[in-house]
């Protein structure tokens, strides 16, 4: 017999009984003879369970992730120039680490710019200059100009500085040789940061950086003249949230000698144009986001005193929501989402930016993502993700290898639907 859809039973679990008034006529037969057919189910409409699917639907993980490459290595940042050409790094956390800068060809890494600059090595740190030289990378960033930034905080295992080794490079790849260095004196790298990511404005003429160490700090860079100042420095916005444990197959994550995860302001995204940049901490829940404008004046108040200048900036933080523990922020050109890492579930979320109060959706969850780390977005709009195992390292594991094997991956992020938007969904029909 077939049924039409309004006409199929639709079973439920039966409400809370309570006190009614005696029903009559068709209404009461209609209950009476459903409690005689089926005790303790009631019917419901279909179009209610279709509202409900469509929601589970629009939640559902629908990316599929592709294995880009395998390193023997521990990778964090990749980026993808405006031709294709595929870059990642690897900081001298662990292991005195051979190439710290390399270009992806066909599935081989390729020290870049050449193996001179990746020659530093912690066992010949007074032999070799850190000034000219890869100490401890941490991100490689493609910028609006088609060139590649290299953000060397140069401290090794996230300690101690090396003097003169804190700098951002610009790379020329039309030439492959590098064509200016900021370097980071300590009012702008003191002993105890670690200069994490870095955003670019659409003009290019302004770099935005996280300092997730000791003292968590935002870093605003004037690239034509070189000029850096640390803003929200000690800030609540950009330090490790007291109330926030971040954990690892539902364990706190914590090192032999009982301490956790204590990365501040890591994650850093720039909306599409230029105008409100985001940032969280690892060890934190919250996403921030401020005007630009406020930071690009921080710039010309560099004389002021930090007091008086990071509380006219911090008067415009806002809160956009609650991400929980993050690590890569990105927003997409191809949709204009924020897809964000989540470290403590093996997943990629998305989040809608067009409204406060929009929640995450997950994008994809997949075991072999331990801890996706750093997003780059591919000319196409294919997005890759790093995944550096932090929680299986020599900080958290001792007997783990100091070469610690990672990966990079893609994915293709789907319509805003099949990837969980937060806007309502279409109504049933």
């Amino acid at each position: 017999m077939t049924h039409h859809q309004s006409d199929r039973p639709i079973f439920a679990a039966p409400p809370r009984l309570s006190a009614r008034p005696r029903r009559r006529g068709r209404t009461r037969a209609a209950a009476l003879l459903g409690a005689v057919l089926l005790p303790g189910v009631v019917f419901l409409p279909r179009s209610v369970l279709a509202q409900g699917a469509a929601a589970a639907a629009a939640a559902a993980p629908t990316a599929t992730l592709t294995k880009v490459a395998s390193f023997d290595h521990q990778v964090t940042g990749v980026t993808v120039s405006k031709d294709g050409r595929i870059f990642v790094n690897f900081p001298r956390w662990t292991e005195d680490t051979a190439v710290s800068v390399a270009e992806l060809k066909d599935g081989k890494l390729v020290p870049f710019p050449d193996a001179a600059w990746n020659s530093w090595r912690n066992a010949k740190k007074d032999e070799i200059s850190a000034k000219d030289h890869w100490v401890c990378v941490q991100s490689v960033v493609a910028s609006p100009n088609g060139n590649l930034w290299v953000l060397d905080p140069a401290a090794p295992a996230m300690a101690a500085l090396v003097p003169g080794g804190p700098k951002l490079v610009e790379i020329d790849l039309k030439t492959n040789q590098p064509a200016r260095t900021i370097a980071f004196d300590e009012s702008v790298a003191p002993q105890g940061s670690y200069l994490n990511d870095v955003r670019f404005s659409p003009d290019g003429k302004t770099a935005y950086l996280t300092d997730s160490g000791a003292r968590g700090a935002l870093v605003v860079v004037d690239l034509d003249s070189g000029r850096a100042h640390r803003v929200l420095d000690g800030d609540p916005s950009t330090q490790p949230d007291t109330g926030v444990t971040v954990t690892y197959d539902g364990k706190p994550l914590r090192r032999p000698d009982g301490r956790g995860v204590e990365f501040a302001a890591d994650g850093i995204a720039l909306s599409p144009d230029g105008k409100t940049l985001y940032w969280q901490a690892i060890k934190g829940k919250t996403l921030y986001s401020l005007p630009t404008e406020t930071l690009a004046g921080s710039i010309t108040t560099a004389l002021m005193p930090t007091a008086l200048a990071d509380k006219s900036v911090s008067g415009r933080i806002e809160i956009v929501g609650e991400n929980g523990p993050a690590d890569g922020l990105i927003i997409a050109r191809k949709d204009g989402r924020m897809y964000v890492t989540s470290p403590q579930d093996d997943a990629i979320k998305v989040r809608d930016l067009s409204a406060k109060g929009n929640t995450l959706s997950t994008v994809v969850q997949d075991a072999r993502l331990r801890w996706p780390d750093t997003f780059a977005e591919g000319p196409d709009g294919t997005l890759y993700v790093t995944t550096s195992r932090i929680q299986d390292s020599a900080f958290y594991k001792p007997d783990a290898p100091a070469a610690l094997p990672t990966e990079l991956w893609s994915f293709k992020p789907g319509t805003p639907d099949a990837t969980g938007s937060t806007a309502p969904a279409p109504a049933a029909r």
